[in-house]
């Protein structure tokens, strides 16, 4: 049955507020309220179950009078009549309006809270403790750029195996190389802690083993050849950017740590009378506490930095906040600037050459991959190498310090010998 309409658009726009609330009533219990500080909402009085109740139906002019066909677009606008009418038909199924409604939006409320994203943030707020900042970071960003614009608001009990692939191989068509095994690994982890916690019963991305093209996995660029070590050397102690950056550049080849370990460094973790640099677990990779022997040459290096950055947290702060620690990007950056290209050299590299250099001189593996700081699966091997090898790691650094001055120096190099 087609109401006859009472209102019309002119009317509403001519009728003004009052000191009271007003009501203009269009037919079949819908109403626009007038407030007297100028409000237009539009109101359907009806009957379920013997009592009197209403339902809100949008506000004026957001919601028209009559629904209409958007010229552009050609989309159509629901019109506060068309609601009404929806909301009659439901009444006259045997449905409450104002009840389906509640149920609908707690619905939606439950599925935005068990959506996608909603768990991969609640994931990666779980892993805080666990990975280091700049990990937590990358992993944050790779979702919200790969994965959330997809996924992020679909239920996560809802997603099959065919959708998550859908989305990993539009990474996979962009050449990112590992980033879509890593987006499966994440999407896997999230997806077992829905489960464990009870918002979902399968893991889909489980189902995609060996669907993604395999990636050849390609090394940090490292400069491994003694030589070219020693031109490198050179290149860096002739480097005419920022002092702090310079530094940083000398420093990494003698300490061979990671690039964050490096970058992040405070100057509370330095004893340099003893030649010490303590890196908290927190900051570890592995999250271990590491111990860092300083070569003289590197004692020398930070002290002269010292009188530079001595009185901030960070040895290397950011050049746009002392507050902050360098950008993960600035001794790459540098490294460019002195021609070399991230085939060539890369911040990760040092560890690659000191890796290479000192096996090959002789130095026992298990001091070697210790400062690097390798994890130990034996954890009754790994304490005795932390107490074991700390006197041949000082023995080692002091050693490799030397003999990265001769190579720089371009004399004939003789490898340093090592003795058990």
């Amino acid at each position: 049955m087609v109401l006859p309409p009472m209102l019309t658009d002119t009317a509403i726009r001519n009728t003004k507020p009052s000191m009271k609330p007003m009501k203009l009533f269009d037919g079949g219990g819908l109403y626009l309220l007038i407030t007297p500080e100028g409000g237009r909402w539009w109101r359907l009085k009806y009957r379920y179950g013997g009592k009197e109740k209403l339902l809100s139906l949008g506000t004026y002019p957001e919601v028209p009078l009559a629904g209409r066909k958007e010229k552009k677009t050609g989309v159509w606008i629901e019109g506060a009549r068309d609601r009404r009418d929806a909301a009659r038909q439901l009444l006259a199924n045997g449905v409450d309006p104002g009840a389906q409604r509640k149920a609908a939006r707690a619905a939606a409320a439950d599925a935005a809270a068990n959506s996608f994203e909603a768990l991969a943030r609640e994931w990666h707020a779980h892993r805080a403790k666990a990975l280091e900042a700049t990990t937590l970071e990358g992993i944050m960003m790779r979702m919200e750029k790969h994965l959330f614009p997809w996924l992020g608001s679909r239920p996560i009990s809802e997603i099959e195996p065919p959708e998550l692939l859908r989305v990993l191989q539009r990474a996979e068509a962009k050449e990112l190389g590992e980033t879509p095994r890593r987006l499966r690994q994440y999407c896997g982890q999230i997806f077992r802690f829905a489960i464990a916690t009870g918002r979902a019963a399968r893991d889909p991305a489980a189902d995609l083993k060996g669907a993604l093209r395999p990636h050849k996995v390609r090394h940090h660029a490292a400069v491994v050849d003694p030589k070219a070590v020693g031109e490198l050397l050179r290149a860096i102690d002739g480097y005419k950017g920022e002092p702090t950056t310079r530094a940083a550049l000398r420093l990494a080849p003698l300490v061979f740590v990671r690039p964050g370990e490096l970058r992040q460094a405070e100057w509370s973790e330095f004893d340099l009378d003893a030649g010490e640099w303590r890196i908290p677990a927190s900051r570890m990779k592995m999250r271990d506490a590491h111990l860092v022997p300083l070569s003289k040459q590197a004692v020398e290096i930070l002290r002269e930095l010292k009188t530079l950055t001595g009185r901030w947290t960070y040895v290397f702060p950011s050049i746009r906040s002392k507050s902050r620690p360098m950008s993960s990007n600035t001794i790459n950056a540098a490294l460019r600037r002195l021609g070399y290209t991230n085939t060539d050299a890369t911040a990760h590299g040092f560890r690659s050459t000191a890796c290479s250099i000192l096996n090959e001189q002789g130095w026992h593996r298990d001091a070697i991959e210790r400062q690097l700081a390798h994890a130990e699966r034996d954890g009754v091997r790994a304490a005795y190498n932390r107490a074991e090898h700390l006197p041949e790691r000082r023995k080692m650094m002091q050693a490799w310090a030397d003999y990265l001055d001769a190579l720089r120096d371009g004399a004939k190099v003789i490898p340093i010998a090592k003795k058990a």
